[in-house]
């Protein structure tokens, strides 16, 4: 158990590192959370910053999900626990310590996090992510509809052998659930047709 809280520390630390506002101001001297969606997640970095910087900060965000528990695991910490610390680094990005408890709406360190317990599940994601947001271009469409299908695939999909299934599922759901509740502006402006499209350039 000692050993367990000493990882969710560094899971919830790992989490909380705001790449995207440290890297805003690094690199144009301006906090994103003040422009656009006034997000501080990749989607957001990507408009303010342009494309290098935001495809950056989508894959620090994700590392921050799969580092903490790549190296729990190298410590012989699986099953319900490893599944537990993934969930401490998702709620460490969307209520940084560094932020005032405040972040991002965790879907980049949720695709980290899920990587590293369903691999092939996440390919799945990714495909629909992809053909979602390239049919409608429409970013937070996409992250609902996987955050939705998330539950689903991570029960009938193979899952890493020392994650615990049901367990992994019951994570999954709330992790989905969670994802949809913080897109909840996003899903009320899709509504009105108001959402912000996504443009690849």
């Amino acid at each position: 158990m000692i050993k367990f809280l000493i990882f969710a520390v560094i899971a919830y630390i790992f989490g909380s590192l705001p790449c995207g506002v440290w890297l805003g101001k690094g690199v144009k001297n301006i906090d994103i959370r003040e422009y656009g969606s006034k997000n501080s997640g990749a989607t957001n970095a990507y408009r303010i910053l342009g494309p290098k910087y935001g495809i950056m900060v989508l894959i620090l965000d994700a590392l921050k999900g799969y580092i903490p528990l790549y190296i729990a695991s190298l410590f012989d910490i699986g099953g319900i626990y490893i599944i537990l610390l993934g969930l401490v680094a998702i709620l460490g990005h969307t209520f940084s310590f560094f932020l005032q408890f405040k972040g991002g709406k965790g879907v980049a360190t949720s695709l980290g996090v899920f990587l590293f317990l369903m691999p092939k599940v996440v390919g799945v994601l990714v495909l629909v992510f992809i053909l979602v947001v390239g049919i409608s271009k429409y970013i937070s469409l996409g992250s609902v509809i996987c955050a939705g299908l998330l539950p689903i695939l991570a029960y009938f999909m193979p899952v890493r052998d020392d994650a615990t299934r049901l367990p992994l599922v019951a994570i999954s759901l709330i992790v989905g659930i969670f994802v949809i509740y913080k897109h909840k502006a996003n899903i009320q402006r899709l509504m009105e047709g108001k959402e912000n499209k996504f443009n690849l350039k």
